[in-house]
């Protein structure tokens, strides 16, 4: 039960920090170093998320 309520405040960090990813990229360039840095954070999160299924 606790894994699973892990797994899905994983999830909806994944989604909050992807929703941020999205404006910051279209309000600076897909290339800014704050868009860069906020995907390799999305991709941690995304990495975790499938080491846990």
């Amino acid at each position: 039960m606790r894994f699973l309520i892990l797994k899905l405040i994983l999830k909806l960090r994944i989604e909050t920090k992807r929703k941020h990813l999205y404006k910051k990229a279209n309000d600076l360039g897909f290339t800014h170093p704050e868009v860069v840095n906020c995907s390799q954070k999305l991709d941690e999160l995304l990495n975790k998320y499938s080491d846990s299924a």
